[in-house]
């Protein structure tokens, strides 16, 4: 094995994964993300996007290669290693939104605060804190069930953000917004990570999403085909930026 660099805080290297069918889905990727950076992944439907963010999350297990997470080895740990490293340490934004139905909304946000150990009180205040921050404030008493996709979507994303994850795997996180709402989650979402200073790996096909990275990864038939740095976008071009998607 090969000693991933001192700041990167996830490092793959050489990653290859196939479907249980025997296609390819990663065919030798390697890169790396740095603390508190926002690397958005892109590329067509089927390039290896999700396939990529599982494997680096510890969801799936790459078939060959290595992933490193602050220096610790990620391909070599257990089940249940792995499944406490993305309790306590990741967190997940899934395109389509998954809610516990039993659970009202402020319930279902405060969730995995409440799975590390927080009091009941001290996770409903953070839950409530961010669903305001999501404008789905109003809808803390009610059960998902009752609310529209976006609406639910919003709570997902109150739900990755509440414990404050060391990194942030969102997998086209706005896909079931409408166009107007996307650009105003999209700023809440890159405006907490980094004020949080959460690390973010963000898979997309939207170049106006992608836009908001500081980096992109470009997969293609799930190879790296391209890497591209993006310079700092003042605020006032990032909303403009935003609104140009809606």
């Amino acid at each position: 094995m090969v000693a991933p660099p001192d700041n990167d805080v996830l490092w793959a290297r050489a990653l290859h994964y196939q479907h249980p069918d025997g296609s390819p889905a990663l065919c030798g990727v390697s890169l790396g993300v740095r603390e508190g950076e926002i690397l958005a992944v892109t590329g067509p439907r089927g390039s290896g996007k999700s396939t990529l963010l599982s494997c680096l999350s510890g969801l799936l297990r790459p078939r060959d290669g290595e992933i490193w997470f602050n220096s610790v080895p990620v391909h070599t740990m257990g089940p249940v290693v792995r499944e406490r490293l993305r309790r306590e340490r990741f967190a997940w934004i899934d395109p389509a939104p998954v809610l516990v139905p039993e659970l009202n909304v402020w319930e279902n946000a405060a969730l995995p605060l409440m799975l590390r150990g927080a009091g009941r009180r001290q996770a409903k205040t953070v839950a409530l804190e961010w669903l305001e921050r999501l404008d789905v404030g109003d809808c803390a008493r009610r059960h998902p069930q009752t609310l529209r996709q976006a609406e639910r979507q919003r709570v997902c994303i109150a739900r990755a953000l509440a414990p404050a994850p060391t990194v942030l795997f969102a997998d086209e996180p706005t896909a079931p917004l409408h166009h107007a709402d996307r650009g105003h989650v999209l700023r809440t979402l890159t405006t907490a990570v980094r004020s949080h200073g959460i690390t973010v790996v963000l898979a997309t096909h939207d170049a106006a999403t992608a836009a908001l990275a500081d980096r992109t990864v470009a997969l293609l038939d799930g190879r790296c085909v391209s890497t591209v740095h993006l310079p700092p976008v003042p605020e006032a071009e990032g909303r403009a930026a935003c609104s140009l998607s809606v």
